[in-house]
């Protein structure tokens, strides 16, 4: 039985057309969760069935709590340093989960979070570490399952920690046939990368041999560059020829290049770390930019109207450091990222992302509430995926059936059974509904055809209700009829 939660039940409380904020009715709202060192999830490994089922309900809490919040997308970090969070027949299992690696824990913990994410409402992408592959404490204590051991050609050491080389072609393969594993297992949603660059001092990374071997006289910031575009370019064309629905994104570092407003700019994408997320876009190779804008002030928003000029028509979310919130790791007030929000909306940027999931589940300064109650506060819908399908619209359903159980509204509508759409429900409080308004929307996302709403009979109230129906690229149908239900004490 899929209950409305508490959050939107509340919205019944008050009339769709009252005065309020121009809340936009399509925005990609995100975190990332990260199992690294278990950050985000899990907190500590499982290893019986009792703490199994515990690992679970962090999960389901910490996604309920955001689904509160009206959040629409996760970002679960899938492969963390050349150990994954799957059933792999290529690299290990991590430790975080069960504790040793290689093992999972009694579940596919990627599984589950698709699963969960699904029940919610959200889509769920997995997040990739490309190309570091641990530390070297971290490759010992991975013993043969590393790929430091299996596969010592593609890797080089580089301030102790371990890195697969971008400039060998096989690495490209390597990280390919890591890619092909989660989209052809699994239903997700998209693909993220992130360290889809060269590391930290960048310009002393050890690839001497294989820039003499495959540089070709090209200049070595070039080479570099064209290496990671040759990455890019063969995922999304893999990707999209598999499960063209599924979208290919990567998180950038958070300032493209030096620009005009900002000459002296330092730890650029392009000229410091080798990315060109502005070729990746350009090419088509891109469905969303995730660049992590983990700044203030100058170092922010000039670069806000630079990524957007990159994305064109692609979407372009800001990923904000919400973890700088936090007094050991920058102690901002509350009103930096609350800044950065507006001005991304006015702006016209597809949306944010929260690093990480914690600091946003644990309110660290007030963030939590303040987007529960004020910026996230009505359900947003996700753009949709023009580019990748244009197709017509898919068809409504003719309209919402209403019939009352008790304290509950069962509201529900045929379905076509091939579990290739989602649904938005939408109502008023008066006897027509305004669908362009954010205000309007009950729930979003849904991948059942029917809902349970907890009602008050002892007050007297009419409502309309209308569904709509969504495809993988999210692309809406019209609105089905409307259907006018009033409630009394009596059932009718």
């Amino acid at each position: 039985m899929k209950r409305i939660s508490l959050l939107l039940l509340s919205l019944l409380a008050v009339t769709v057309y009252a005065i309020d904020y121009d809340f936009p009715k399509q925005e990609i709202r995100a975190v990332w969760l990260t199992t690294i060192y278990g950050l985000d999830w899990p907190t500590r490994p499982a290893t019986n069935e009792r703490e199994q089922i515990r690992q679970k309900q962090e999960l389901c809490t910490i996604l309920d709590r955001l689904k509160e919040a009206n959040f629409n997308t996760i970002f679960v970090q899938a492969r963390l340093r050349g150990d994954v969070i799957y059933s792999s027949k290529i690299e290990p299992a991590s430790n975080v989960f069960s504790g040793k690696y290689g093992s999972l824990p009694g579940y596919d913990p990627l599984a589950y979070a698709i699963e969960e994410c699904h029940k919610r409402g959200m889509e769920c992408h997995a997040f990739f570490v490309t190309f570091p592959v641990g530390s070297e404490k971290a490759v010992k204590e991975q013993g043969a399952y590393s790929v430091v051991k299996r596969k010592p050609n593609l890797c080089l050491k580089h301030d102790d920690h371990w890195y697969l080389d971008p400039g060998i072609p096989e690495t490209t393969d390597y990280i390919l046939s890591l890619v092909k594993e989660i989209v052809t297992n699994y239903d997700i949603d998209g693909i993220q990368f992130d360290y889809i660059r060269y590391p930290d001092k960048a310009k002393n990374f050890p690839d001497n041999k294989s820039y003499a071997k495959y540089g070709k006289g090209k200049k070595l910031a070039d080479w570099r560059r064209e290496n990671i575009n040759r990455l890019v370019g063969r995922i999304h064309d893999w990707v999209k020829k598999e499960k063209p629905w599924v979208q290919v994104s990567s998180c950038p570092l958070g300032k493209y290049s030096r620009i005009a407003e900002r000459p002296d700019a330092t730890w650029t994408a392009y000229e410091d770390a080798y990315q060109d997320p502005k070729a990746w876009l350009q090419a088509g190779k891109q469905d969303m930019i995730v660049p992590m804008m983990y700044y203030k002030q100058k170092d922010f928003y000039p670069f806000v109207n630079n990524w957007k000029e990159q994305a064109k028509q692609r979407n372009m979310v800001a990923g904000l450091g919400v973890y700088r919130l936090s007094k050991q790791e920058g102690d901002w007030n509350l009103s930096e990222i609350i800044n950065q929000i507006s001005y991304i909306r006015q702006q016209g940027v597809n949306g944010c992302a929260f690093f990480r999931a914690r600091f946003v589940v644990d309110d660290e300064k007030g963030i939590y509430s303040e987007l529960k109650n004020n910026y996230f506060k009505y359900p947003a819908q996700l753009p949709p995926l023009t580019w990748l399908n244009n197709e017509l619209k898919p068809e409504a359903p003719p309209e919402i059936l209403v019939t009352r159980e008790h304290n509950l509204l069962r509201l529900s509508w045929p379905d076509d059974g091939t579990n290739r759409h989602t649904y938005t429900v939408y109502y008023s409080l008066t006897d027509s509904i305004d669908t362009t308004k954010a205000q309007s929307i009950l729930a979003t996302g849904l991948r059942k055809n029917e809902i349970f709403l907890p009602v008050d009979i002892s007050k007297e109230k009419g409502y309309t209700f209308s569904v709509t129906t969504s495809n993988r690229y999210r692309i809406e149908s019209t609105p089905s009829y409307e259907t006018y239900y009033y409630l009394s004490e009596y059932e009718k």
